[in-house]
């Protein structure tokens, strides 16, 4: 079995809990001047079914400890990055969500999404569970133990942003695996469903490692997402956008240069201002807000196939979330977005201590001294 793909997690914490610290009110949600969470009514943890676009049914709004879980905002779609349910608002992905204390050494419960909203930046009482179980592609008869986000934008232009995921399909080590990756698609109820497996043709493979670390951009500047995946002996593999609903790319081939680990620039995609993205190889791990070093591929209008020299991820200092926590606690970067329509990038970060704390902070744009909303990942417990 291939290792898990961990390229662009954060390790996580908590069992945080459904009442909030003394002062505060009862929802599991902290606003700023609100303590951490602290003791423990879970919500539900699994997003029922899809909207009309995967063939689910939306799902239900439940209550649980004070805290109510409301449905997703339906939206009619949009242009904005990281919109799933196309309501003009950006959403938050989380991978390695907290465990409760009894279930430590189980499995991670899947994938977190907190939606945005009118009222504020995030809502987390309007959040999806996604998981192998209820969302992930079979591969033969088998369902994906590992469920994981990797990359997010609009691969087949109908206004919703979708979601790419990695997986762990059977392999037995004989020629070829299969293809890890899976996309979910949006749609005006957020990312429900069942997702499908990114089809990579035979030319545009090479080599027996897996297919991964994909990341999205428009690479051939034609206006169409595309995503560049990993092949072996340092090579890329391109698909170029827009893809089917069966996960088809409008084209692929192979691009010479690359390296085991692929990223979007920070904080620009189009790092020379060429309407192009660009892309970095690495050779080795980075997490976001961290120093690090690789090589940058110029997109053009065959794709990220320019060279462009060394390129240098530079390092952040960042704002730590009000986790109350005895022993050592560490934050990690979420995201860089404008998630409250300013126009500026706002920050979102994550405390933690162990996998059974944890503590979610959202500062605006300029800002790292109060963050404007807490919560943890608690929030998706059964």
């Amino acid at each position: 079995m291939r290792p898990r793909i961990t390229h662009q997690k954060a390790a996580v914490t908590t069992r945080a809990t459904a009442v909030l610290a003394a002062g505060c009110t009862g929802l599991l949600l902290v606003l700023t001047g609100c303590g951490s969470p602290s003791a423990a009514d879970a919500p539900p943890s699994a997003a029922s079914g899809s909207g009309a676009k995967n063939g689910d049914t939306p799902p239900k709004a439940q209550t649980l400890a004070g805290t109510a879980r409301v449905p997703v905002p339906r939206g009619a779609g949009s242009r904005v990055p990281y919109d799933f349910n196309g309501d003009g608002h950006r959403d938050l992905v989380i991978d390695d969500l907290v465990k409760a204390p009894e279930d430590s050494h189980g499995d991670d419960a899947g994938i977190g999404i907190v939606y945005g909203s009118d009222d504020r930046p995030l809502d987390p009482a309007a959040r999806q569970l996604l998981s192998a179980r209820a969302n992930a592609a079979k591969s033969g008869d088998t369902l994906p133990a590992a469920f994981d986000a990797e990359s997010a934008c609009d691969l087949d232009r109908d206004g919703f942003t979708d979601l790419i995921v990695s997986t762990d399909p059977p392999y037995n080590g004989i020629g070829a695996p299969p293809v890890p990756l899976q996309i979910l698609f949006g749609s005006p109820a957020g990312l429900t469903g069942k997702a499908v497996t990114v089809r990579i043709p035979q030319q545009a493979r090479f080599g027996n490692e897996w297919p991964e670390q994909p990341v999205c951009g428009d690479f051939d500047g034609d206006g169409k997402a595309d995503l560049a995946v990993t092949a072996s002996a340092g090579q890329v593999t391109f698909l170029h956008g827009p893809f089917t609903r069966t996960g088809a790319p409008r084209s692929a081939e192979l691009l010479p240069d690359g390296g085991p680990y692929l990223y979007a620039p920070e904080p620009r995609a189009d790092t020379d201002g060429d309407g192009y993205d660009d892309l970095v190889a690495a050779a080795r791990p980075h997490a976001p807000g961290r120093p690090g070093k690789g090589t940058l591929l110029l997109g053009s209008a065959k794709g990220p196939a320019r060279p462009g020299g060394t390129y240098a991820f530079a390092a952040e200092k960042l704002p730590r979330a009000p986790l109350n926590a005895t022993g050592t606690t560490r934050t990690a970067l979420l995201d860089h977005g404008d998630y409250d329509a300013d126009r500026k990038p706002d920050t979102v970060v994550r405390t933690y201590r162990g996998e059974r704390q944890d503590l979610i902070a959202l500062y605006p744009a300029g800002t790292t001294d109060r963050p404007v909303l807490t919560f943890s990942t608690a929030l998706f417990l059964p």
